[in-house]
């Protein structure tokens, strides 16, 4: 029988556990056990416990997020910007489910304990806060402005109420990864397969009327590792905090390649 090993510094280990404080409001302690990792410091990833008086800051997890470094360990490290759910900064893994930390309430979770980690199956810059660089080079290859051949009219591009509403579900992706991440086909492909994310983008510039460049992008993603590596396994819908439905958008982009082929 094979034997599988981890590197030696890929295996996460027990880190500190910060008590809370002798103060704290009885039942309204929570444990928030959280990965650390920093690569330029050398060592295996932890898991550090984080015991907190939640009746001290807000409802959400970036709440206890920004509380703990605020006042227990400024040394922890994630991303945020809008607190909104607008802008998918704080996107992680919340309790082994892809999430913001901005619209997910530490109540929403039984027990006493959460655990937080980064987007999984990423390169890990510090802690919570996850690479991106291959992901947004992803969306930057489907081109995702419009696409005229026409003369550029005088004031903006019309389109009737109709064709509008076929981008309803599409545009309003924040590009959070959340839904790349949690992908299968994505972690083990992700160097070919463009992911969720990037393809429902790339659907969403298909579907618009506006856009005359509808061959090209075809052609660009016609592809056996870019596109139909999607085997629906559905996980991007189950996990997408806007509610959008990437599965859809890939599939209707494979029927558009197989009308074109017959």
């Amino acid at each position: 029988m094979v034997e599988l090993t981890l590197p030696r510094n890929s295996k996460v280990k027990t880190g500190k556990r910060w008590k809370a404080a002798a103060d704290a409001k009885s039942g309204a302690v929570k444990t928030f056990k959280i990965y650390r990792y920093d690569p330029e410091a050398g060592g295996n990833p932890r898991w550090d416990a984080y015991e907190v008086d939640t009746s001290k800051h807000g409802p959400m997890v970036l709440d206890a997020l920004i509380h703990i470094k605020n006042t227990i360990d400024p040394t922890l490290t994630f991303r945020r910007s809008c607190r909104e759910g607008i802008c998918g900064s704080c996107a992680m893994n919340i309790d082994g489910r892809n999430t913001l930390a901005c619209t997910k309430g530490w109540d929403e979770f039984k027990g006493d304990t959460i655990a937080i980690s980064p987007l999984p199956h990423m390169p890990v810059v510090k802690d919570l806060v996850p690479d991106l660089n291959l992901f947004y080079a992803q969306y930057a290859s489907i081109e995702p402005w419009l696409h005229t051949k026409t003369p550029e009219p005088d004031k903006e591009w019309l389109q009737t109420p109709k064709d509008r509403e076929k981008l309803d579900g599409l545009y309003e992706c924040i590009l959070c990864a959340c839904c790349s991440t949690s992908c299968p086909s994505y972690w083990w492909n992700q160097e070919k397969y463009l992911g969720p994310a990037a393809l429902l983008q790339s659907y969403r510039w298909l579907a618009d009327s506006r856009d005359e460049a509808t061959g090209e992008r075809l052609d660009a993603i016609e592809d056996p590792f870019k596109l139909y590596r999607c085997h629906t396994i559905m996980n991007c819908a189950q996990v997408c905090p806007k509610g959008l439905n990437p599965a859809k958008a890939i599939a209707e982009t494979k029927k558009m390649l197989a009308r074109r082929a017959g």
